[in-house]
Parts: structure tokens; C-alpha cells; sequence
């Protein structure tokens, strides 16, 4: 080990070269002759070197990140903060414009759940017993962990590659970060349910491409990524910012706020029923945090709309409702698949009705006229599992369970 006493007492650089010295090493015993190691480099060339990393550091031009950010660096008002299209500083956190978005991010947090924290066994147990589940059971659990396992990735995918870099608020991109966080950690779920009752994987994760129902989902929500997903694609035209925008409806408002009611339905029925519990568990966990996720969306959507009323023409009102319209057809086409009978106290035309009932939800959320006139919940059940208006109860009574990923009642 080397001690003070291994160092010389006096400097061998001139103080007026403004470089470091470096220290003498300590002697060695001398190396077999056998020894591979190599001579160490000349302390010239080091001083070099050191000599080059000081003058650059002398030379760095502190604007030119800025300008090239097209932002100032003055301190930001909350005035100047915008959802899109904004030329303050995104590194300026506070003073918050949007404190909805930032008490999200504090409640996401809050609610921090692992897929490994839920007991399996018995779901395990369950899976492998051929009486344990009928087939059309069978097809729902197989069905939803298809094309889940696939959905919360392109999801995160649209979330990493688009929507962070374009919306320009920093404490909505606060909590798009931990969404983001989130999807990896409902792909891990899904994984981690597809592992513990030994499905065939490469099936599983291929639904997306195989199952007509499946496909054609994941196939409607990429074909609003394709745009966005162009590192070259930027907003601030009024082209370019309804796209954004159409983005954010084909997302948040259809792909989590439509495609995954029919299979949450399907999976905490059977949770209710006392069958795969570990499963309905984690789906549970998963669909709280995704109501975060649509809230979270839909209150972007709106603020967008808001700061930029021009971009909410009558033309691209009526595309919106196409948009939800459209959402909700596939989502009955996948009732009609994974339902082919009834089962678990439901069927295709109950979930046919429930569907209607969370379109015009939707279309009521983002300031549309209701579809489906006189569409009547037929799951009462759901409401304390789905309700969004319900939400802020749920994250106020409810933190220990996620935090521990304890067992949460049905009633």
C-alpha cells in the first residue's frame, strides 16, 4: 500500500505551467521476465493530456446547448410553461404550472408495487390441474396475457420515443417517467404470470402477430406511433401538432382507456370467483395504475386543447369520435373472441354494452357528445375497481397494499 511518504516532498512542474503533477509511483519489485504486464506511459505524455483536458474545460461555451435548445437562460415564470411547443428551459422543474401532474408523479410513487411480491401457488396449482379451469377460462387467462404482454410495450415504447421529447412540460415529463417506469413493470407482471404457470412463451408474446383479435389491436395503436416514432418529426405547426394530439387520443384515450377494459373485466371476475387470484391480483395493481395513466392522458389532452383551441376544429373533433368509435369495435370484436359463450357471469353482448357505456365516457371526458345513447354499466361490480372518478379514494386508503403488495379484498 502506498503511504505520504512515497510521494516527493517538492513539485517537479514549474507553478507556471498551470498543469497537475502526477505522482511518482511507488518502487516495485522488479517483474519476472516471463511478465506480460506493460511499461507504464511516459508522466510527459500524461501531463499532456491533463494539459489538453484543462484547456478544454477553459474553452467550454456555456450557451451553445441553450441556443441550440432554442432556450434562454434566464429563470423560467410560470407563465412561460406550456404543454407543447414551449422555449423555456425543460431542466426548470419548479415554479409548477400543472400541479395535477406533479401530484400524479407523488401518488404513482407512492404506490410502488413488484410483480414478485404475489404469492403464485395456488394459481400454479390451478393452471397445471386439468379440472382447475374450464377451456373457455382457459382461452381468457391465455388471450389477455397475449396481448397485454405485448400492449404496456408499445405503450412505453410511444411514451419513451415520442411523447416525452414532444410534450415540453418538465413536471408532465416528470410523470411520464414514471409511467414509462410503470409499463416495464406490468410487461414484468405479465412475464413473471407467464413464467409461474409455464405457458409456451413464444406463443404468448406472439399473439400480437398470430390472433386476429390481438392483431389488429396492436396493429390500430402502432398505426398512430408511426409519425412520432421519426426522431426527425417535430411539432410547432398546426399539422404537425394534431398529430401530437391524435397520438395522445389513440393512447391514452383508446388504447388504455378502451382496449383494456374487456380483458380487466374478464380477469377480476375471475379473481372474484375465487380461481387464479395471483393473476386477478397483479391485473388489479396493473389496472389502478393504468386509471392514473388515462387520467393523467386525458387531463394532457385537454390542457393541449386549452392553450391551443385552433387545433380543436369541428373537422378534428369529428376524427376524434371515429377515433373512439373505432376503438371500442375492436374491443367488442375481442369480446366476441375470448367469449365465444358465456362464462364467468358475463358474455359478448353484456361486454358489448359495457363498452358503450366506457366510450361515451371517454367521449364525455374529452368535451364530445355521447355514441351510445342510454349505455347502462351491466358490472355495478366494477365501479370501485374502475370508476375513475373513484380514483382519488382508492390512492388515499390503499397505499400500504401497494406498498407491500398485500392481498386486496373483492367485495
Amino acid at each position: 500500500m502506498l503511504s505520504w511518504e512515497d510521494y516527493h516532498e517538492e513539485e517537479t512542474t514549474p507553478a507556471s505551467s498551470a498543469m497537475l503533477s502526477m505522482p511518482e509511483p511507488a518502487e516495485q519489485p522488479a517483474a519476472p521476465a516471463t511478465s506480460a504486464v506493460a511499461a507504464p506511459a511516459p508522466k510527459q505524455e500524461n501531463s499532456d493530456l491533463v494539459a489538453k483536458a484543462i484547456e478544454a474545460v477553459e474553452h467550454i461555451d456555456t450557451a451553445a446547448g441553450l441556443d441550440e435548445l432554442e432556450m434562454g437562460a434566464a429563470r423560467v415564470s410560470v407563465d412561460e410553461k406550456a404543454m407543447i411547443n414551449c422555449r423555456a428551459d425543460l431542466n426548470q422543474l419548479v415554479p409548477f404550472k400543472y400541479d395535477w401532474a406533479w401530484q400524479k408523479y407523488i401518488d404513482g410513487c407512492a404506490n410502488h408495487w413488484m410483480p414478485q411480491e404475489v404469492n403464485m401457488t395456488a394459481d400454479v396449482a390451478t393452471w397445471k390441474n386439468p379440472e382447475g379451469l374450464t377451456d373457455d377460462e382457459r382461452r381468457i387467462v391465455m388471450r389477455n396475457l397475449g396481448y397485454f404482454s405485448t400492449a404496456d410495450s408499445l405503450v412505453a415504447n410511444n411514451l419513451v420515443l415520442a411523447i416525452y421529447r414532444l410534450i415540453t412540460n418538465p413536471e408532465c415529463r416528470q410523470y411520464i417517467l414514471r409511467q414509462a417506469f410503470e409499463e416495464a413493470i406490468h410487461t414484468h407482471a405479465y412475464q413473471y404470470c407467464i413464467e409461474s404457470l409455464g405457458m409456451d412463451e413464444a406463443e404468448v408474446f406472439n399473439m400480437y402477430r398470430e390472433v386476429p383479435s390481438v392483431a389488429k389491436k396492436a396493429a390500430w395503436s402502432l398505426s398512430h406511433t408511426h409519425e412520432l416514432s421519426d426522431p426527425n418529426f417535430n411539432t410547432g405547426t398546426p399539422e404537425t401538432d394534431q398529430t401530437l394530439l391524435r397520438n395522445l387520443i389513440g393512447f391514452y384515450a383508446v388504447t388504455e382507456g378502451i382496449f383494456f377494459y374487456c380483458g380487466f373485466t374478464q380477469i377480476l371476475s375471475m379473481g372474484r370467483r375465487n380461481k387464479m387470484m395471483g393473476v386477478a391480483e397483479q391485473f388489479q395493481y396493473i389496472l389502478r395504475d393504468e386509471s392514473m395513466h388515462l387520467n393523467f392522458g386525458i387531463d394532457v389532452i385537454n390542457q393541449i386543447k386549452l392553450e391551443n383551441p385552433q387545433l380543436w376544429t369541428p373537422e378534428f373533433q369529428q376524427e376524434t369520435i371515429q377515433m373512439i368509435l373505432e376503438g371500442t369495435q375492436l374491443e367488442i370484436e375481442y369480446a366476441r373472441d375470448t367469449m365465444p359463450r358465456g362464462v364467468l357471469g358475463m358474455n359478448a353482448a353484456m361486454m358489448e354494452e359495457y363498452l358503450h357505456f366506457i366510450a361515451n365516457r371517454r367521449l364525455s371526458q374529452l368535451g364530445l357528445p355521447e355514441q351510445y345513447l342510454g349505455a347502462q354499466n351491466p358490472f355495478p361490480w366494477m365501479s370501485e375497481i374502475m370508476d375513475l372518478r373513484k380514483e382519488k379514494n382508492f390512492f388515499e386508503t390503499r397505499v400500504i397494499e401497494y406498498q407491500t403488495g398485500g392481498a386486496l379484498t373483492w367485495d
